[in-house]
């Protein structure tokens, strides 16, 4: 998979629950997952390799025998992450039907970097520093959370310049203390490359909480965590889901998907696609199949997708009008996204996971908020 990015339009995963205020509470149906990892090669067992649930709290590392077990997995769509540094990683897309365990073996092959022409800066110099300052603006992103975000191992990164483009590599998994929301985040990170008008990172995210000091600041957690919820494409869908997202403050109308595979000049949304927009009906976005746990996602062209909750900040009018977008700062539009299938359709499951979780491309006040704003697949609000 790869977050591409064009004009910084992103790939998210999309895992949500049913946004009825008594399910943000309930206990779903879980699962068992288990299996062994070996070197493809020799087929010898591998120890402490990383195996998780991409975007959640669920992970293991593997034992001496190169077994591992994952408990408490809830039933429905998942990534399951298996890395290891000096090997490639491999992720799966499952879907878990049953209250059972499941097996799933990795056999995974030696990772070969091949980086021809690329130079790669010297690691801790000026030069160095200000590729460090570059990619953590594209990869932590630039709202207000950003500021309270840090990579603790910033050492493990090393940047190179391929005609322009930043290229970044990681000998290591990123650690990310994120104080805004109270995650450390375990980020690993197989690819990334930013250009001045593009960015494409791929890698998954495996969460933990952070103790709070108090319950003053348990309390500010979860008031941010609730602001980076409403108003994402999680609360949409989980909207949707429930019949009601005109109540939960969307809107959404029907354009043309954006010209060019990743959809060029897609963030510009004051008339940078044209005059063609009619309105969309939310609830024909997911279609019923024949299992009634799952639901199909599948819409012609593209969606502008209007929160009417919360308007645009002037952090994302700045981060819009540095790459193109209209000059200055009104202060009452709402915000305003476009998002569209790369990959045509796919299931949904009944928490509103995707199976195949870059299965949509977003762009605008979606791509804006980035790992500074990504919250696990396991968090509800509180009310």
């Amino acid at each position: 998979m790869n977050k591409t990015s064009y004009l910084i339009v992103f790939l998210f995963a999309v895992f949500w629950v049913f946004p009825e205020q008594a399910a943000f509470s309930q206990q779903v149906p879980a699962a068992v997952i288990a299996g062994n990892v070996v070197d493809d090669e020799t087929g010898t067992p591998l120890a402490g390799v990383h195996v998780f649930i991409a975007e959640s709290m669920i992970g293991t590392t593997t034992d001496g025998d190169g077994n591992y077990r994952l408990d408490s997995v809830p039933l429905g769509a998942h990534r399951l992450y298996v890395s290891i540094i000096g090997f490639e990683p491999q992720p799966r897309d499952i879907i878990l039907r049953e209250s059972r365990s499941y097996t799933f073996d990795f056999r995974l092959k030696e990772a070969v970097t091949e980086l021809g022409e690329i130079v790669v800066e010297e690691k801790g110099d000026r030069r160095w520093k200000r590729r460090l300052e570059r990619f953590t603006q594209a990869f932590i992103g630039e709202t207000p959370n950003s500021e309270q975000t840090v990579i603790k191992n910033p050492e493990v990164l090393d940047f190179a310049d391929k005609g322009g483009t930043l290229l970044a590599f990681a000998s290591e998994i990123l650690e990310i203390e994120n104080e805004a929301l109270g995650y450390r985040v375990q980020y690993f990170l197989k690819d990334f490359a930013a250009e001045p008008t593009r960015i494409r990172y791929d890698g998954e995210p495996l969460f933990e909480e952070m103790t709070p000091e108090g319950p003053e600041q348990a309390a500010e957690w979860e008031e941010n965590r609730r602001k980076a919820f409403y108003g994402s494409f999680r609360h949409f869908m989980l909207a949707v889901l429930s019949g009601r997202a005109k109540e939960h403050g969307f809107e959404t109308f029907q354009r043309p998907k954006p010209a060019g595979a990743a959809g060029q000049g897609t963030f510009n949304q004051q008339g940078a696609l044209g005059d063609t927009r009619v309105p969309f009906d939310i609830n024909s976005l997911l279609q019923d199949t024949d299992n009634p746990n799952e639901k199909l996602l599948e819409f012609e062209g593209a969606i502008e997708l209007i929160f009417k909750g919360e308007l645009e900040s002037e952090a994302y009018a700045k981060w819009r009008r540095s790459y193109g977008g209209p000059a200055g700062f009104r202060g009452e539009r709402f915000q305003n996204s476009l998002f569209w299938q790369e990959n045509g359709p796919t299931l949904v499951d009944y928490k509103g996971d995707i199976l195949n979780p870059y299965g949509v491309t977003v762009s605008g006040h979606l791509a804006f908020e980035r790992i500074a704003d990504d919250l696990p697949k396991e968090y509800r609000p509180s009310r």
